[in-house]
């Protein structure tokens, strides 16, 4: 039985992505770019120094960004809102987990190092930080029992780890990279345009190094330079009870390992929650049909009836209608971050023999003989569709 929650399954506060960046419902993905960029400069601390408040605003506007310019992550925030993403058994990859460095990286990723964007090179004293690893989206499939009680996967996944020849370094005897001589480790160069209008310098990624701010002499011959080979790697996922197939989870740091001694990314685990032929589910609440012949509607019986973790023996009473529908409580499913349990909803379905034998037949027809007529009408309900009645229940519970 799973118990805990996954620190990546929580509530953030609720949030408009699109009135963040002022922008659309509609907006295309280069307009959330130039929306973004404006914001994230307008708020960036080097231009505020340091102010908390800013600080709180660039992570915010960076949030939204990297939400909306992902499609995937922008069709569950447009279908579920932010609690979707959070939900989203880590927030479309655990959003309530992004912090100020996370977008930082964001932004640094998209639009390079900010040189003389802010009228002032930084000086940044060395080398970069090594890259961050990709992150891995892998795909588990849980049945509806385990969605009742939470279950710990192990996963196989093929990932990107330290080569163990060079250690990680990328080099062929094992040494740390040195500094870029063409622009002395800070992993950027200027370019100078002149045009009409004067003299415009931007700062791009060096094309020696590619931006590291490092370089290798010799390249192990195992990794070719990367400083990682592929493996396969046993990851370990808890699954709280009552996610969905729109729930996700981040596993934060269990990811690839970065180039040449970089920080490992992440894996986004993907839930998908098989069917049940038994059940119809609906939230946290499951529905189910229950076959019973005339005699049983008329004169009632018990009935075993299936539930997610067993069965359970079920009064039917006297003069059920089909269609009509009795309420199994608490035997649903668990609401994820266990705020309570579903009810399990049971239709009677009265089931017409198609062929009799002579003697069922015999019977019958003497039956239609001392039989009372139909009512026109049952009790206000000709007319109502079967699962009003299943709301109906909803509401008496």
């Amino acid at each position: 039985m799973f118990s805990g929650t996954p620190p990546d399954l929580r509530r953030g506060k609720l949030a408009d992505y699109y009135e963040l960046l002022g922008v659309s419902r509609g907006a295309s993905t280069d307009d959330i770019k130039k929306a973004y960029r404006k914001l994230a400069l307008k708020y960036h601390p080097d231009r505020n120094q340091g102010s908390k408040d800013t600080e709180d605003q660039f992570k915010e506007v960076t949030q939204a960004y990297e939400i909306l310019r992902d499609s995937e992550k922008r069709s569950i925030y447009d279908q579920y809102g932010e609690q979707g993403l959070n939900r989203g058994a880590g927030g479309a990859g655990g959003f309530a987990g992004f912090d100020f460095s996370d977008a930082l990286e964001v932004f640094m990723r998209d639009f390079g190092g900010f040189g003389d964007l802010f009228g002032g090179r930084q000086q940044r004293g060395g080398s970069r930080a090594a890259p961050k690893g990709e992150a891995i989206k892998v795909r588990v499939r849980v049945s509806l029992a385990e969605v009742a009680t939470g279950v710990v996967k192990t996963l196989k996944v093929a990932i990107l780890d330290t080569c163990e020849r060079c250690s990680g370094t990328g080099s062929a005897d094992g040494a740390a990279p040195a500094p870029c001589p063409a622009c002395n480790g800070s992993g950027e160069e200027r370019q100078v345009q002149r045009t009409v209008f004067g003299q415009f310098i931007s700062v791009v990624p060096c094309r020696t190094c590619r931006g590291e701010g490092r370089v290798i002499g010799q390249r192990c011959p195992q990794c070719q330079g990367e400083g990682r080979a592929r493996s396969e790697r046993a990851i370990k996922v808890e699954i709280p009870p009552g996610v969905t197939s729109e729930n996700f989870i981040t596993l934060r740091g269990e990811g690839n390992v970065g180039s040449r001694g970089g920080p490992r990314g992440d894996v986004l685990v993907l839930i998908e929650v098989m069917e049940d032929a038994r059940f119809v589910r609906d939230g946290a609440n499951l529905r189910y049909d229950l076959p019973i012949t005339y005699s049983q509607a008329v004169l009632g019986d018990q009935a075993e009836v299936p539930t997610v973790d067993g069965t359970v023996r079920l009064t039917i009473p006297k003069g059920i209608q089909s269609g009509e529908v009795l309420l199994l409580r608490g035997r649903g499913l668990p609401e994820l971050h266990g705020r309570g349990k579903g009810d399990q909803l049971v239709r009677i379905v009265v089931w017409t023999p198609e062929h009799l034998t002579s003697e069922q037949e015999e019977a019958i027809r003497a039956l239609r003989e001392l039989e009372d007529p139909a009512p026109e009408q049952l009790d206000g309900n000709s007319g109502r569709s079967i699962w009003s009645r299943v709301k109906e229940a909803f509401t008496q519970a």
